[in-house]
């Protein structure tokens, strides 16, 4: 899914293939890096949601702050977000006791809160129209609960469903596929797909970083999570770094060309 354009007032970047690489990458970091302070490093779920909150209010405050797109911080901002959303949802899931289901339930009821009311006050919930502050404050609110939904919904589908962690990444790629299909084979909402598939990236990236990092009796690889975290912040520098990126269009903006 990709939209075309650019514009000096929108902070966020265009939706092209390089931005779904870069997501899907950012998204297993979050899970794996969250683990690592969580659970590797003994910090506990509560500590490490204190941590990534502090982080995620500096990011989203410099990107509001900011006067034009800035590849470096919009991608620091997501991977905090993601962070953040590995370390809540596992709190309110596991330490609190809400269990996969009711987390998924809570947050995805949330989610669909925050897009609604963000659609009912602006008129759109389309990236490309995220060029005030009260439309970027809600897009970063819906940022961070599609990010903590898809931890726990990863979960819910490797624990719950029986999937196992392979066998839940094999199914958010399937969705993602359909997702895809109708982009290209139908006259779907853009917007509708466009959220659909940055909702899924999420529980795909959870999946493949518990994959990449659990314990091989669990059905993991048993790969050091410090370890795979480093590699996928390197992968991600260098594709913010080597891939063109720019801001998305907005209604009204100047056309490139």
């Amino acid at each position: 899914m990709t939209a075309s354009g650019n514009s000096a007032d929108n902070k966020v970047p265009e939706v092209t293939l390089y931005f779904w690489i870069i997501k899907i990458a950012a998204t297993t970091l979050g899970e794996t890096g969250g683990d690592t302070v969580s659970m590797s490093l003994n910090w506990g779920y509560l500590a490490g949601s204190v941590l990534f909150c502090a982080l995620l209010a500096a990011c989203v405050a410099g990107q509001i702050r900011a006067r034009r797109f800035h590849a470096v911080l919009y991608w620091a901002t997501i991977v905090a977000a993601t962070l953040f959303g590995t370390t809540t949802a596992d709190f309110f899931d596991r330490s609190l006791g809400i269990g996969y289901t009711g987390g998924s339930l809570a947050l995805f009821c949330c989610l669909m809160t925050v897009l609604g009311l963000w659609r009912w006050t602006q008129g759109s919930v389309a990236v490309d129209t995220v060029n005030n502050t009260r439309a970027e404050g809600f897009y970063w609110a819906a940022i961070t609960l599609s990010q903590t939904l898809g931890t726990a919904l990863g979960d819910w589908t490797s624990n719950v469903a029986g999937l196992g962690f392979a066998g839940g990444a094999a199914l958010f790629v399937g969705l993602l596929v359909v997702v895809s299909l109708l982009y290209y084979a139908t006259r779907t909402s853009r917007v509708l797909l466009f959220w659909a598939a940055f909702i899924l990236t999420r529980p795909l990236g959870a999946t493949f970083g518990d994959l990449l990092d659990k314990p091989v009796k669990y059905g993991g690889y048993d790969i050091s999570r410090p370890l795979v975290s480093l590699c996928l912040a390197m992968l991600i520098a260098l594709c913010v770094a080597v891939l063109p990126q720019r801001a998305g269009r907005h209604p009204g903006s100047a056309r490139a060309g």
